[in-house]
């Protein structure tokens, strides 16, 4: 054992040196270039990795030989799986939602659903999943969900937080006034649910300076109130104009852009991801943090088309390369861009972005800015006496600047979760 940086985490403290078997050595191999047996890992390393071998193992019905090519949240950010989030409610404002069973297996986590854009909605809606029940359902999970349909692996780092869901649009529309509106019921409601954290993956209509914008302004009463809001920062970095969009560009709000972590967990080789970025109409430099955007596990909503996707591209995955053309033919129009490269090289067909039958990778800030949420909780899980202005300060100072990745896009740096929640419990 020696003193020093953990060639993973970058965490300071007792490094290891390995006695494991050769699959928990292949798998963290696999997923950390370059890395040696006599690097050794800290302990929070080596237990995130033992545990992702071990639910690999338990679930091979699930994720076959190569389940672990997308990784899970807490492994990937380097969480410590202590915190869960336990006692702590976050609020989250989408397009719409579903209570999937990452949600309310085995206990039900979910408090509330309001349908804020239609005060007169039929409550049944919230069981009938439809295209706009998917974004928020995928948001509140990527968070919250605990991995119930996988075994615990693909859980976010708040699996033991409780959520309320609050739907501001739809799939085709979300109005700035619907968003301010939710958030003056999270404000009115707090106390009652125990709301510490807002997530909104959704934006206004246009910019306006915070000084002026109602949506701003609603966002900035609620940090006054005790509780972190938490926004996504939008995915325009590719345009010429590229806006933080209100309540994203509020002071006092945390914006989260996104980086290309490539599904890894080596920091030197993370990419720029195309997530908006300021100055914002005020002259505010926004984000102020990144977090992974992109080949991040996230549910498939029951009961439609897509879900039936999963299902054929699982039977693709699972097939031999021989037997592959063969599930095509029993397939038809399911996809038609499968469809259209039944005859390319088997390799090709199989690159979905299926995982098993009920999780799909996806990318956006709209789920970059969850896994801050999360950590949020789990940081106030740690010490319920934080303000939102010292979580705010304790992400950016534990915050890592990544090389290829301009400044502009990045703000302090991506998270490094463990740090944050270290730092809040001092």
């Amino acid at each position: 054992m020696s003193l020093g940086l953990c060639p993973l985490c970058r965490r300071t403290g007792v490094r290891r040196i390995l006695e494991a078997d050769e699959a928990l050595l292949s798998l963290i191999q696999a997923n950390e270039p370059g890395w040696s047996v006599d690097q050794g890992l800290c302990q929070p390393c080596f237990n995130l990795f033992k545990g992702a071998r071990d639910r690999l193992r338990a679930n091979p019905n699930i994720f076959g030989e190569k389940g672990y090519r997308i990784l899970p949240t807490p492994l990937r950010v380097g969480a410590d799986e202590k915190f869960t989030g336990r006692g702590v409610t976050i609020a989250f404002l989408d397009s719409g939602f579903y209570p999937h069973p990452d949600l309310v297996e085995p206990a039900n986590r979910i408090l509330r659903y309001v349908n804020i854009a239609d005060p007169n909605y039929d409550e049944n809606e919230f069981y009938s999943p439809n295209d706009s029940s998917w974004h928020g359902m995928m948001t509140s999970v990527v968070a919250a969900g605990n991995g119930h349909l996988s075994g615990g692996h693909y859980r976010g780092l708040a699996s033991g937080a409780n959520v309320v869901l609050l739907k501001v649009g739809s799939a085709t529309r979300i109005l700035h006034d619907d968003i301010r509106k939710g958030l003056e019921w999270v404000l009115e409601n707090r106390m009652e649910y125990n709301i510490r954290v807002v997530n909104i993956s959704c934006a206004g209509d246009y910019e306006e300076s915070y000084l002026t914008d109602d949506l701003s302004q609603a966002a900035e009463s609620v940090v006054r109130s005790g509780i972190v809001v938490v926004c996504a920062a939008g995915n325009a970095g590719n345009s010429a104009e590229h806006p933080v969009l209100p309540p994203g560009s509020a002071p006092s709000v945390i914006t989260v852009g996104g980086f290309n972590d490539k599904n890894t967990l080596e920091l030197s080789d993370n990419d720029s991801y195309h997530s908006s970025y300021g100055p914002t109409i005020d002259g505010l430099q926004k984000p102020e943090v990144v977090a992974p955007s992109i080949f991040l596990a996230a549910p498939i909503l029951p009961g439609t088309p897509t879900a039936a996707e999963a299902g054929f591209f699982q039977k693709l995955s699972e097939a031999t390369d021989s037997d592959i053309r063969e599930v095509l033919k029993a397939n038809p129009g399911i996809d038609m861009d499968i469809d259209a490269a039944s005859e390319l090289p088997v390799y090709l067909i199989r690159d979905a972005n299926v995982i098993s039958g009920y999780y799909k990778h996806v990318d956006g800030t709209s789920f970059a800015a969850p896994i801050v949420s999360s950590v949020v909780a789990q940081m106030i899980e740690a010490n319920p006496k934080l303000t939102p202005q010292q979580v705010k300060r304790l992400l950016i100072n534990t915050a890592i600047r990544l090389q290829r990745v301009p400044a502009e896009r990045q703000g302090w740096g991506t998270i490094i979760p463990a740090r944050a929640v270290e730092r809040a419990m001092q």
